[in-house]
């Protein structure tokens, strides 16, 4: 049985269906990448998966085995899914310790595991002891989002959703991304990931779903799907990947 299953799911504003009848299956333990032009519907998409800020209009959202598209978004994320956004967010008067709590706190541990997870998240992304007292707001936009992603790790989730962790990153940040993602994986946590870095999305999906117009307009082996002349007319233009 898949970890995450969709059929059908829609969302819509008004006239604009910006998620459009989309179904796909991720299986535990994979990679699985979503890629699309800005506005195809990816970011909502992760929305109505997670609840926040608003689930689908339509079809059903499965979970580890239970149906959750009407559940709250915190009832979600207790069921162990976690996610990431777009923007670096983080609390900045807050701590790298106190922000990274607050994600184990949520994850609904006790004082002392929560306090440990968050530890182990924030040492396992590549913050020292010395940089738990560190203010958020002094962060770089890497830092800020290694935090982000220590702080969705340190609820243990089953799965997580990555939305453009490479956006505003250079390209040695980047790289260091990759190997991030990679070994978050490895820890067992599934990750569903968005992204418009190609190189990121080759690198680590091993399928690939790409969104146009709020539809899924192809999915399947990452290699296959970009070389597919829908996807390159709509997404990269007339460059292909080599």
């Amino acid at each position: 049985m898949a970890l995450l299953e969709l059929d059908g799911v829609s969302k819509a504003f008004g006239s604009l269906k910006a998620v459009d009848n989309v179904s796909f299956k991720v299986e535990a333990g994979e990679i699985f990448g979503i890629a699309g032009p800005n506005g195809s519907g990816k970011s909502t998409l992760f929305n109505t998966i997670t609840g926040i800020p608003f689930g689908p209009d339509r079809g059903t959202i499965h979970f580890d085995g239970v149906e959750i598209q009407k559940l709250r978004g915190h009832r979600i994320a207790r069921l162990g899914l976690a996610r990431t956004f777009q923007r670096e967010t983080a609390f900045d008067g807050l701590t790298v310790f106190e922000n990274a709590l607050m994600g184990s706190a949520f994850g609904d541990q006790q004082t002392v595991e929560a306090a440990a997870s968050a530890a182990e998240a924030l040492e396992f992304v590549g913050f020292s002891a010395q940089d738990f007292g560190r203010p958020a707001g002094e962060l770089s936009v890497f830092q800020r989002k290694c935090l982000m992603l220590a702080t969705a790790i340190a609820m243990k989730p089953k799965m997580l959703l990555l939305d453009e962790p490479a956006s505003s990153l250079t390209k040695p940040e980047i790289d260091s991304s990759i190997e991030l993602i990679r070994r978050t994986a490895a820890r067992g946590i599934t990750i569903l990931l968005i992204e418009h870095v190609l190189t990121l999305l080759m690198s680590l999906s091993q399928h690939l779903l790409v969104l146009n117009e709020g539809s899924v307009l192809a999915l399947g082996d990452p290699r296959t799907v970009v070389a597919d002349q829908r996807v390159v007319e709509a997404y990269l233009g007339s460059r292909k990947v080599a």
